[in-house]
């Protein structure tokens, strides 16, 4: 398919080709993991590409942490993730999310940003985001920023609350505030990677020192048209000890999950497999 390529190199040029582009057809396209899938599914006509590949600045490409949260630029890629020693350390869930994410070529190009603007309801980095209460930071045109909760800035498959004058430019996931972390990503898949998840879960514990759980983040993905954040199972686990829940609180636990999952039957698993895989395995954390 033939369309129009437009590479800025600056944030200055970015805004000033979104801003000309408004009355036309175009696409904002970085490690284009997804999008040239999507370009031969459903060709369009008079395309225009806005290609931010090359942009270098670091509102864009960089990962910065302060006392109240890490950020991360709508560029960094899974193999940024992977090699950040803030991620692996604080935020396993993530590591893990990016380590599924298909095979190390595309880890080196697949964005945080197109990952989360892509809307898919089975991506795995953007579910790590979810159980982690991260924010979107969003930029317009006019240079103006404003910011939204990842579970509300993605509204549907392929939807986000993102207007044709905007664009993502950093994802903002708060401090741990407690002193141990039981964090991770169980993806359920033909393989671990290269394989898009049929069912996974992810959860991000914040414990005291004695395994009392103060705060708690899931998410579940491929179970519903948008990944949701659980939070009654996260309200009716917090409190808890960790590692003296009783058989019948980890399956109360496992049914507060489940109130979020409408899953569809599809070419790589049925409902009803996806409903059996969700609860066993929001059952299994606590094993």
């Amino acid at each position: 398919m033939d369309f129009e390529v437009v590479t800025p190199h600056t944030q200055s040029e970015l805004l000033g080709a979104i801003a000309a582009n408004q009355g036309k057809n175009f696409r904002i396209g970085a490690g284009y993991t997804d999008l040239i899938n999507q370009f031969k599914l459903r060709p369009e006509r008079d395309l225009t590409v806005i290609n931010i590949a090359q942009i270098r600045e670091d509102t864009f490409r960089n990962i910065s942490k302060n006392d109240r949260c890490i950020e991360l630029g709508a560029l960094v890629t899974a193999s940024d993730l992977l090699g950040n020693d803030t991620v692996r350390k604080e935020f396993p869930v993530l590591c893990e999310a990016a380590s599924s994410v298909a095979s190390m070529q595309i880890r080196n190009t697949a964005t945080i940003g197109g990952n989360i603007c892509n809307a898919s309801p089975s991506a795995d980095m953007s579910g790590a985001l979810v159980a982690l209460q991260a924010r979107c930071r969003i930029l317009n045109v006019k240079g103006e920023r404003r910011e939204e909760p990842l579970v509300s800035f993605i509204r549907g498959p392929r939807q986000t609350s993102l207007e044709k004058h905007e664009i993502l430019e950093r994802i903002i996931i708060p401090q741990n505030t407690s002193a141990v972390i039981k964090s991770g990503f169980e993806k359920i898949g033909a393989r671990k990677s290269m394989e898009i998840s049929i069912v996974f879960l992810a959860y991000h514990f914040q414990l005291s020192e004695s395994g009392i759980i103060e705060k708690a983040g899931i998410a579940c993905g491929a179970v519903a048209p948008v990944i949701p954040f659980a939070d009654r199972a996260c309200a009716y686990i917090v409190g808890k000890r960790l590692n003296e829940l009783k058989d019948d609180e980890k399956e109360a636990f496992a049914q507060k999950v489940m109130e979020y999952a409408a899953p569809i039957s599809d070419i790589r698993a049925s409902a009803w497999y996806r409903n059996e895989v969700l609860y066993n395995i929001s059952k299994a954390l606590f094993e």
